[in-house]
């Protein structure tokens, strides 16, 4: 028993051509050409539009992901922040002959924050003499003063930060009123 393959075409399993009337040709076989062409614009603009969905698809998981990875960043570091307020406090408490080596103890532990912090993108913002700005500043305090002009921050009571240009923590200010 051979298998032969019949190469003949079946007369059912074409289509019959379209009637029309006499002197007509079809839609289809009057200009082949035409229709190929259209054909092809349209699969053109498919494999365009498609290409530009999947850039933009591409592009949105790009900044989502790097979005993601900046929050996490952030919400991180600014559990180190209350931790530099107290090296900065125990900074500022007197010391005597007796707490110099604790001073220089905490010294050490505040510049390795820092220094953490910088490499982590963190910077403290300067405030003090700055126009006052409710984005970055937290107003706690507003004092009459005849030494600063209006809207002026005097006296900086807890540090801002800044993670690259997105604010991490508004600072704490004594805002001058005039």
């Amino acid at each position: 028993m051979t298998d032969q393959i019949d190469d003949t075409p079946d007369p059912q399993d074409s289509a019959a051509p379209a009637e029309t009337a006499v002197g007509e040709a079809p839609a289809a076989e009057a200009d082949p050409l035409a229709a190929l062409q259209r054909e092809r614009d349209a699969l053109q603009d498919r494999l365009l539009r498609t290409a530009a969905e999947f850039d933009n698809y591409r592009k949105r998981v790009e900044r989502d992901r790097r979005e993601q990875a900046e929050s996490a960043q952030a919400d991180a570091l600014q559990d180190l922040l209350p931790i530099m307020d107290d090296l900065e406090r125990a900074l500022q408490a007197p010391a005597g002959d007796a707490g110099e080596a604790y001073r220089k103890g905490v010294e050490l532990i505040y510049r390795q924050m820092e220094e953490l912090l910088r490499k982590g993108g963190v910077k403290a913002m300067d405030v003090v003499g700055a126009d006052f700005d409710p984005r970055y500043h937290q107003a706690v305090v507003h004092e009459v003063s005849t030494e600063h002009r209006e809207g002026e921050v005097m006296a900086e009571l807890r540090r801002g930060y800044l993670l690259g240009d997105r604010l991490l923590r508004p600072a704490l200010v004594k805002v001058a009123r005039g």
